[in-house]
């Protein structure tokens, strides 16, 4: 009798659930639909990019971690609330900030927080804090940490060349480039160990959120997580070099990539796991929340299909207001380098080609100008209107492609306010490249102004060309390579008129 009565009690909830999970599923194949060119994007570079190969796990991770706390979350009763739509608009103002100023990063954070604030909005703020670790550890589906490279790069070499001394390794290094007396290494991008460090932090967070319960431990814990797997990294960099001069090059990193690969990211995570372990304080058995101190009614509750509509009306804004705010410049249909004051144009160099890489540009000029006594190069790439996959700056334009022959060996001081970069190109053939951008009439050698000047052309109106500039010479004996671009640069004239220059040749 006493369960017969209770029946209907446990059948509410449990229909009131049912009811709330198939409107959020709803809600969030609708959004991703909507968003469907950023999920292509996501789901591409999960699948493609070793970098960001561990986004792959998030999802089940995640899956995993509302599982756990489903016994506690069943005796929630999910209700729809108004302000979770709060998210749901801050996510679609931080996805048209990304699309107007062509950053991935932001558009892709900002889905994830529009699928965050439907949750919110279509279960309650109950649910919602039940949930709180899963919703915060979903930011780990957006892929970021490419920043990390550079500063890691110049970390690896640091540890390295002391060792390379230590053990008596002749070596001597020239920015990224080590050289021993058998063969010389880059230092490059994916030996810099930021896509170890950048796993780590995704894999840190989740031990120290599963594992310990105060917050002192968590933070030393995360600082382990951080700094076991640099030095490791720098070791097997060390590794590898030590390895090539005891035996070849070939030998050496034919063992690296199959060590790094498969075998040694998982030796670090379980080192420091292992380490970790001694100091774990939280109960296995312990409730991932008190479900007592949660069931208060909320204020400000909602009907759930009002519910529904609000979250799809509020997402649905941001792209409406992309399509209306885009705008393209007009362009000739041809144009030419312009004509430079005391330079004429010479035949382009055939040994050890370069040329920067845009693709989709709406105009791409090279061309090579003396003066009788120095040699430069000069590439122009113009957009009529900057979008995905037709941007200044993305991951893999620029000076050097993604798999590029050529090779960053180091930064160097800025001429005439562009910014200066080494490279080197088997053979050996070395550049030095300088560049500046041009967006409306801003002049710039910073990526992030790049991002920003777009930004506000494309939110508040202006002119919406855009263009980058390289000027490089090549490195020979005898030459002074940076002061034939500095002179080259003040031939040109103000770089903001270049483009309607250029355009009126």
């Amino acid at each position: 009798m006493t369960a017969a009565a209770l029946a209907p009690e446990v059948a509410r909830p449990l229909g009131v659930w049912r009811r709330h999970l198939i409107a959020l599923g709803v809600v969030a194949v609708a959004i991703l639909i909507l968003f469907r060119g950023d999920v292509a994007d996501l789901a591409h570079l999960w699948w493609t990019s070793t970098t960001f190969g561990h986004c792959l796990f998030i999802g089940p991770v995640l899956a995993w971690l509302v599982w756990q706390r489903r016994d506690d979350l069943s005796q929630l009763t999910p209700a729809a609330w108004w302000p979770g739509l709060a998210l749901v608009a801050a996510g679609g103002a931080g996805w048209l900030m990304g699309d107007a100023a062509s950053v991935a990063l932001a558009r892709q954070l900002g889905l994830v927080m529009m699928l965050q604030g439907a949750v919110v909005t279509l279960l309650g703020p109950a649910v919602a804090r039940g949930l709180l670790f899963p919703l915060v550890y979903a930011v780990f589906l957006v892929p970021f940490g490419e920043s990390l490279e550079g500063p890691l790069q110049d970390v690896t070499v640091t540890m390295i060349m002391p060792l390379l001394h230590l053990f008596g390794v002749p070596a001597v290094v020239d920015g990224v480039l080590i050289t021993i007396p058998n063969g010389y290494f880059e230092v490059a991008e994916a030996c810099s160990g930021a896509k170890f460090v950048i796993a780590m932090i995704a894999y840190g967070t989740l031990v120290a959120n599963v594992c310990y319960v105060s917050w002192a431990r968590r933070a030393v814990f995360m600082v382990m997580a951080l700094v076991v797997p640099v030095l490791a990294n720098g070791l097997r960099a060390f590794g590898t070099i030590y390895a090539a001069h005891l035996t070849s090059v070939e030998q050496a990193t034919g063992y690296d990539h199959i060590v790094y690969g498969w075998i040694f990211f998982g030796l670090v995570m379980a080192a420091v796991l292992a380490i970790g372990w001694k100091w774990f304080d939280r109960d296995p058995r312990a409730r991932w929340f008190d479900p007592a101190a949660l069931q208060a009614r909320p204020a400000h509750r909602i009907g759930l299909l009002p519910g529904v509509v609000l979250v799809l009306a509020v997402a649905s804004i941001f792209p409406a207001w992309s399509i209306a705010i885009g705008g393209r410049a007009a362009l000739p249909d041809q144009i030419d380098l312009p004509a430079v004051p005391g330079w004429h144009r010479a035949p382009i160099a055939t040994k050890a080609p370069w040329t920067p890489y845009y693709p989709g540009t709406d105009h791409f000029l090279v061309g090579r100008y003396t003066d009788g006594t120095a040699a430069v190069d000069i590439a122009i790439a113009v957009f009529a209107d900057q979008q995905e996959g037709k941007e200044l700056v993305s991951f893999g334009t620029g000076v050097l492609r993604e798999d590029d022959v050529w090779v960053r060996v180091q930064n160097q001081p800025p001429i005439a306010g562009g910014s200066v970069m080494r490279i080197t190109h088997p053979g050996p053939v070395e550049r030095i490249v300088a560049t500046w951008y041009v967006v409306g009439d801003v002049v710039t050698a910073s990526p992030n102004r790049v991002k920003l000047e777009t930004l506000k052309v494309r939110l508040l109106g202006g002119d919406h060309r855009a263009a980058a500039i390289h000027l490089s010479a090549q490195v020979r004996p005898g030459t002074d390579p940076r002061a034939a671009i500095a002179r080259f640069a003040r031939a040109l004239g103000p770089f903001d008129r270049l483009v309607d220059k250029t355009i009126a040749e």
